[in-house]
């Protein structure tokens, strides 16, 4: 019986993206893939609260991870926007606390950041182009990235767009949430649904991004970490007008949308932040499920 000589630790495996690395990981058998959670430990996940850094360092030492993946975070720009003091505590104190440890022991870490750290005036942005965040949530993932690359230069920041995928709550994902609304206003009394058709966005699939990050633990494991700043994203520019009619046509529902052509969030948004993943591409990584096929798939999933 031979045992496993690499460890990966997923930081947040029960969220959206993490349920899609945990089990896209749990494809590499050679790997011992340790997965952590907030609230939803069981048999296979430990509880782990990251804004404990004592806990964290704890875990760390205990595991001895060769890699360490996070993709624990407040991801919502309006939750950020109304507590910046818990997207601080979450998307860059926690963030600090692991790359400490990791550094001390050794360990490669990817942390996932977001489009939003541009302000979405001329995309396509490569990774060295200037950020400039409009909103909280912005801004403390920009600066959770400074503070991972200061403390652990061997450290990643994979930055993505718009995420969707397999649920276990349409609120998962932006894309998903749209769905309720859809299905109400197909209804004889149902109400219109109001559906942003100014900002573009790049939805992308967490089963995608889980095969980019296999592929980067792969270089790692084979000495040829990747550090530094890359992007991912998908390639079909949709507004949440077109996502909802693409959703809609799936679901095959006579739907009332109306476009909103201005902004009306509290929260800024950037207009269009293309995200360039030349970089990856280059390297052989990356794999783009079209949106229609994965979204069929997501929906028949949750209904």
């Amino acid at each position: 019986m031979t045992t496993s000589s690499y460890k990966v630790a997923v930081i947040g495996a029960t969220g959206l993206l993490g349920r899609a690395v945990a089990s896209e990981l749990a494809g590499v058998t050679r790997w011992d893939v340790v997965r952590t959670a907030f609230r939803r430990g069981d048999s296979t996940t430990e509880t782990l609260d990251i804004r404990d850094e004592k806990a964290v360092h704890q875990f760390i030492d205990f595991h001895a991870p060769d890699a360490i993946v996070v993709t624990a975070a407040e991801r919502r720009p309006d939750v950020c926007e109304n507590d910046p003091t818990l997207a601080r505590t979450l998307n860059v104190d926690a963030l600090r606390f692991i790359a400490d440890a990791a550094r001390d022991g050794g360990a490669w870490v990817l942390s996932i950041s977001t489009d939003y750290v541009f302000d979405g005036t001329k995309p396509p942005y490569q990774p060295d182009d200037t950020t400039n965040p409009l909103n909280a949530y912005g801004r403390s993932k920009l600066e959770g990235e400074r503070a991972l690359l200061a403390a652990n230069s061997r450290s990643c920041v994979l930055r993505l767009p718009l995420l969707y995928g397999p649920v276990i709550d349409w609120s998962e994902s932006a894309v998903t949430s749209l769905t309720p609304s859809i299905v109400d206003s197909a209804r004889p009394a149902g109400i219109p649904a109001v559906m942003d058709a100014w900002a573009i966005r790049y939805p992308t699939f967490t089963p995608d991004v889980a095969v980019v990050i296999r592929q980067l633990l792969e270089r790692c494991e084979n000495g040829n970490a990747t550090s530094g700043v890359v992007h991912w994203s998908g390639n079909e520019p949709m507004t949440k007008f077109e996502i909802a009619e693409h959703i809609a046509q799936v679901l095959r529902v006579d739907a009332n949308i109306t476009a909103q052509r201005t902004p009306l969030d509290l929260t800024p948004r950037p207009k269009d932040c293309y995200l360039s993943s030349r970089l990856l591409e280059e390297m052989g990584i990356g794999r783009r499920t079209p949106f229609d096929k994965a979204i069929r798939d997501v929906l028949q999933r949750s209904m």
